[in-house]
């Protein structure tokens, strides 16, 4: 993990991401869906390997990061044993039409704990927009990834669905291990841009950011602003839901007050000495 200092810079942190998986799950398809970046390996050869970087925004921080897909045949498994040494985050993708390659993710994290102990890990099941060939369901699937203590998610390149939000959370996870959360708040002024995230995040819930009418890329922004902040803008939305729901109970109470019904006279044939007026 590299952290930039340089006045002017392009990203604040560099991450590589290995994307691991079966052959034919779709890696390449994920790696296609990412407009930005460069797609040439600044090492000069791409022999079995698939390379993609793209840019991304966490909590008002630019992250750059470097995906590496490793071809799922074995006659490349020397050259994944050599990536993986030096990955931070590693994405298990399998293709939830085939069920085989669901199978295969135990032999996939048995060659990464041996050769990359420790590196935070995400489960990825690609393909959803074929849902209706599905041989892995989603419950069996986000059961497997908790018992194994990692993240879940359901992804489709061909509707640019959940994709930049895999690689925010794993980015998240990464830099968190890393003890980088201590610099998620300089002592500097935050650009417009990340003050106008900040101001749209705490209240806009991230399920209504795709409704908002901004650009694809600056809702994608909102959303991985939204859930690298997701526990504070849900402690957010809370109060505001829960002051708004004080104001219109005091509202009501303010309006009952001022209703006084003016005194009843008695009735005109009350034959009682105490109605009376001396």
């Amino acid at each position: 993990m590299t952290h930039r200092a340089s006045p002017a810079k392009a990203y604040d942190f560099l991450l590589k991401f290995l994307l691991v998986g079966d052959s034919d799950v779709g890696k390449g398809e994920i790696l296609a869906s990412l407009q930005d970046g460069a797609t040439e390996s600044p090492y000069g050869y791409n022999m079995g390997i698939d390379y993609k970087t793209t840019t991304i925004l966490l909590d008002g921080r630019r992250i750059k990061l470097q995906l590496w897909d490793t071809s799922g045949q074995g006659r490349f498994c020397t050259i994944f044993r050599s990536y993986s040494r030096g990955a931070q985050g590693v994405i298990l993708v399998y293709d939830i039409t085939n069920r085989w390659s669901f199978d295969g993710i135990d032999r996939w994290i048995k060659e990464i704990d041996e050769h990359a102990p420790g590196v935070p890990k995400i489960l990825v099941g690609n393909r959803l927009h074929l849902a209706f060939k599905r041989q892995v369901s989603t419950e069996q699937a986000q059961c497997y990834a908790e018992r194994l203590g990692m993240t879940f998610f359901e992804v489709s390149p061909l509707c640019n669905f959940n994709i930049t939000e895999s690689f925010t959370e794993l980015a998240r996870i990464v830099l968190m291990r890393h003890g980088m959360d201590r610099l998620w708040r300089p002592n500097k002024v935050l650009s417009l841009q990340d003050l106008c995230c900040r101001a749209i995040v705490s209240c806009t819930p991230v399920h209504l950011v795709d409704k908002l009418p901004l650009p694809v890329a600056l809702r994608s922004h909102l959303k991985s602003f939204s859930m690298a902040n997701g526990l504070n803008a849900r402690m957010m939305h809370g109060r505001s839901y829960s002051l708004t729901a004080n104001n219109l109970n005091k509202r009501h109470s303010l309006k009952k007050a001022k209703i006084i019904r003016p005194p009843q006279s008695p009735p005109k044939n009350c034959t009682r000495n105490s109605c009376k007026i001396s």
